[in-house]
This record gives C-alpha cells, structure tokens and sequence, in this order.
C-alpha cells in the first residue's frame, strides 16, 4: 500500500505535474478518495500545488519548504479552519510571483452573478450566520442596534480594519484616540488620521443606516471620510479613479480606464442593491468592491466598512475583524484579484463573523437597554448641540429654547433640553463629526465656556455658561 510520501514521490520525478489519473495509474490498487485526501494534505502542507481545474487538473512538486500552514512568520494562521477549495486557492497564492499567471480584471466575474439566485453563501452557511448576528432586535427600526452600540463599534472596527492595512495603533490607544481626542505616542501621524477617518466613516454609516443604499453618494461619501488627508492628490477623495493602478504583491491588473471603471461599478452597485438577504450582500461588496478598485486607494477599508451596512440596516451584529489576521485577509483577497475565486475570503468571512458575534453577546448581557427617548430625538439633539456650538456668543440656554421651539416635543420638551444640556457637557473632540462641527468651532467655543467660568473675571459673561443638567421627568 503507497503513502503519502509515496505520491509526493511520484509527483516529485514528473517535472509536467500529474493528474488524479496519472496517479492512480501509477499506483495500483490506492482508491481515488484517498488520493485525494492525500493530495489535499500535502497541498495544505506547501509540499505541492494544483494547476487547472476539474479533470484537468495536475499537481506540481514546490521545491521550497513546507510554510503555509506553520504557525509563525508571515505564515497562514493555523487556527482558520479552511475548506479543501480554500486550501487550493492558498496553494496558488503562495507561489512566487514569477510562477502566477498575470491576469486582468475579468467582467465575466461580475455578469454571472444573478441576484437572489447566484450565491457565494450557501443557505446553510446564511441561516448559520443570521442565527449568530441575531441581536433580538430584527423588528426594531432599522439602525436601532448600530447606534446603541455605537461607541463600542466605533473603537473595534476603527481598530480592527486600520490593523489590516499595518497600522501600530493598539486597542487601548484607539479607545483612548476616539473617546478622549489623545494621540498615541511614537506613531505616525498618518497612523492617528486613519484611525479618526475610520471613525467618521463608520458614524457616517450607523447615522443613515435607515436611508442608505448602495449607490454613488453612499459609496463616495463613504470613501471622502476613509482617504481624508491621506490621499497625495485630495481631488480623489470620494472621486472615482481616473488612471490606472498597480496591486502590490500581485499579478493582477485593475481596469483602467474611468468609463469602464464608472460603467462596472454601476453593475455592481445595481446588483448589490438587488440581493434580498443582509450576508450575502455584504459578502458580495466584500468581494467585488476591492476586486473592481474604483477608488484610486482605500478599496478594502470601504469594502469592509460598506460590508456592515446591510447588517446595520437589518439590525444584525456587525462584522468588526476583530482578530482576523492581516496575512489571512491578503491571502483571501488575493485568490479574489488572481484567480476570480471566493472560497477562501468566505471562510475567513464566516470565521470572522463568529468571533465578532462572540465579543458583542458579550456586551450585550451587560448592555443597558438604549434610552428611547434619546433615540426618539436623536436629529433634534444633534441640530441643538451643534446650533449652541457655533454661537459661542450666546446663552447656552437661549439657543436651546430657539432650536426646540421649533420641534414639536410637546411633554417631552424639559427632558429633551437636559437630554441636549448633558450632551453638551460630555462633548470632546472624539465626537464632533456626531454633531457635524469642525475643531475650530469647538476649540472656540470651549475657550468661551473657560473664559465664563474664572471667578476674577472683572465683567460679567456675555452669556451664561452651560447649567446643569436638569432632572428629568419621569415617563
């Protein structure tokens, strides 16, 4: 009876590579399923890779060491588990440059998929993925749940995907970044403007998770707050591509030309928008936002955060990366560009899904239910902040009473007002893009609200300063 090492053998002295049949026909009497699963084995192992598909496939010999599997180094994580499609993608993107087939961007790819009757997520795998993101609030007004744990989702995801792209911001540091305005020590000042424009693009989504779409000014307003001052030329901040562009590490060529890129980004997006179920319209962007590169830079880190709106909109839990290794997604996206192929970028999907399910049902035991009142005036609170901000110069006080007294808050008009008076008295720079205001206008009105408040100040304020909050009624 041959072994493994047997096959590897056999495939090492056949320098064309050998098909199933070839091998079997070399090896009598060894059945064809345990062929393959030794076939798939060294394959997981680095020790060969597949070329072809279907009969036509034929296994080659790497001379280089076992590496995709190990547990170090720029190696796969061993603790994904991956399917044996997966496995044949890793083995391909795993080979040196030289030996991928450059390959350009493939329109078949995008005009096969059929809405509602193509799936890259299997039935099983979407009743899987809703029976983890159930949050128990499907019925809720869509956003309910985004914005409830807003400030949770706002740190994670800021974190987790400016990870990916190898920024050195910790977890603690980006908690402290988004909540207290502090920059980390030692780290690049691109390092905190991603972080903070993760953050707007993420507020951006949450805010109109109710109204938004996958269309244009969603896509472009998204990516205007991801490349903000990051971007050489500032012109292509939520502008679409205009010239071509190269993908590091990989063979693959992205279109470009504009008016190919504009014609099939409004196929994707007409598509996208037609897929009924939350996971597999994020799954789709996932997959053909990156591959199509409308953007000139930043096509993952929109890709990733446009993943959430559906799960937002359905109230699902988000998809946040925690934890997905940046070796694991390259390699995904990879076999995505190179060979067209989702099997690997899913498992890492599925993957990553559950471990942000498994640390948002963690916030949810200890989670207060969120404050109707709060989110029943939500825009109203907003507009009065922002209106007190950018008149310094008045009375905290009167320019509440303005703005309320134009919204019809009948009983609830006193706890509104200490709902907008407690807000204001919380707010810092990490929050400012909530109120839509700009650093300079709170920086002002900050030094007016000091200047009011020092005891031997010789004349009176022009205004009083912010009083405190008054209790609220009951209800």
């Amino acid at each position: 009876m041959p072994s493994p090492e047997d096959l590897l053998e056999t495939i090492q002295g056949s320098p064309e590579g050998l098909s199933v049949a070839e091998l079997l026909a070399r090896h009598p009497g060894l059945a064809r399923r345990t062929a393959q699963r030794w076939l798939n084995g060294l394959v997981a192992h680095g020790r060969i890779w597949p070329v072809g598909a279907g009969r036509a496939r034929r296994y080659l010999a790497l001379s280089a060491s076992p590496t995709v599997l190990a547990d170090e180094g720029d190696s796969f994580p061993r603790h994904i588990p991956l399917s044996a499609d997966s496995l044949d993608i890793l083995a391909y993107v795993d080979r040196p440059l030289a030996a991928r087939k450059p390959v350009g961007y493939q329109r078949e790819f995008l005009d096969s998929y059929q809405p509602n009757h193509t799936w890259y997520l299997p039935q099983p795998l979407r009743r899987q993925l809703r029976r983890m993101g159930d949050t128990g609030q499907i019925r809720r007004p869509a956003g309910t749940y985004g914005r409830a744990i807003l400030n949770r989702l706002l740190i994670d995801l800021s974190w987790a995907s400016s990870h990916l792209e190898g920024n050195t911001y910790t977890r603690l540091d980006t908690r402290a970044l988004i909540e207290h305005g502090r920059i980390a020590q030692g780290v690049a000042v691109f390092e905190t403007q991603m972080i903070l424009n993760h953050k707007a693009g993420i507020e951006f989504l949450v805010e109109h998770a109710d109204t938004a779409g996958f269309d244009w000014p969603t896509l472009s307003s998204l990516h205007s707050a991801l490349a903000e001052n990051l971007l050489h030329n500032p012109a292509d901040e939520g502008r679409l591509r205009q010239h071509a562009v190269e993908i590091g590490k990989s063979v693959y060529r992205p279109l470009a030309f504009a008016a190919q890129i504009q014609g099939m980004l409004a196929l994707l997006l007409h598509k996208a928008n037609r897929i009924e179920d939350p996971f597999e319209q994020s799954f789709f962007v996932m997959v053909h936002l990156p591959y199509l590169q409308p953007f000139v830079d930043m096509n993952k880190r929109a890709s990733r955060l446009a993943a959430n709106l559906p799960l937002l909109h359905a109230n699902l839990c988000p998809l946040t990366f925690l934890d997905v290794p940046e070796q694991a997604y390259s390699r995904a996206i990879l076999g995505v560009y190179e060979l067209g192929r989702v099997e690997l970028l899913r498992d890492i999907y599925v993957w990553a899904y559950e471990r942000s399910t498994q640390e948002y049902l963690a916030v949810r035991q200890n989670q207060a239910e969120p404050d109707p009142l709060r989110l029943a005036w939500r825009d109203a609170i907003r507009h009065t902040v922002r209106a007190v901000v950018q008149q310094p110069h008045r009375a905290a006080l009167d320019v509440i009473a303005e703005c309320l007294s134009r919204q019809d808050t009948g009983a609830d008009r006193q706890n509104v007002e200490a709902l907008v008076i407690e807000a204001l008295r919380h707010l810092h720079e990490g929050v400012l893009a909530r109120y839509d205001l700009r650093l300079p206008e709170f920086t002002e009105w900050q030094a007016r609200q000091r200047a009011r408040q020092r005891p031997d100040r010789a004349a009176a304020p022009p205004a009083a300063p912010i009083p405190r909050t008054r209790p609220r009624t009951p209800r």
